[in-house]
C-alpha cells in the first residue's frame, strides 16, 4: 500500500477523515497477515514508510503509523503519505547453551552400615 490520504471532503469532517485513514491501514494490515505463508517463512513483516509527502518520507515501525497520523492531527494537515509493504519474516531461534550441572549428591548409605 503506497498512498497519499487528502483529508479535505466538503460533508466529512475532519476527525472522521483521520478515523477513517487509521481504519485503512489496519484494515490492509489484516488482510494482508491473512494471507498463506509460504513454505519456510514463519510470519508476516511490514516495511512502513510515513510522511507529509512521499519525498519527506521516514522508515517508521508499523506500531508506530496510528501516533503518526495522531500527529498528523495534531498538525492539522490537509494530506499525509504512508507506504505499508509486506515482505516475509523468519524467526531466527537463539542457540542455547548447554548447561552442565555438576551436584555433589552423598550416596545414601545402605542398612547396616
Amino acid at each position: 500500500m503506497k498512498k497519499t490520504i487528502t483529508l479535505t471532503h466538503e460533508k466529512i469532517k475532519y476527525p472522521r477523515l483521520i478515523e477513517a485513514a487509521k481504519s485503512e491501514v489496519r484494515k490492509y494490515v489484516k488482510r494482508e497477515r491473512r494471507r498463506t505463508l509460504p513454505a519456510g517463512v514463519d510470519y508476516w513483516d511490514f516495511d512502513c514508510k510515513f510522511g507529509d509527502t512521499e519525498a519527506d518520507a521516514k522508515t517508521v515501525h508499523l506500531t508506530e503509523i496510528d501516533a503518526c497520523i495522531s500527529d498528523i492531527e495534531k498538525r492539522e494537515l490537509k494530506s499525509f503519505y504512508v507506504e505499508v509493504l509486506r515482505k516475509e519474516g523468519v524467526r531466527s531461534k537463539p542457540e542455547k547453551a548447554e548447561r552442565v550441572v555438576k551436584m555433589d549428591i552423598p550416596k545414601p548409605k545402605g542398612f547396616g552400615e
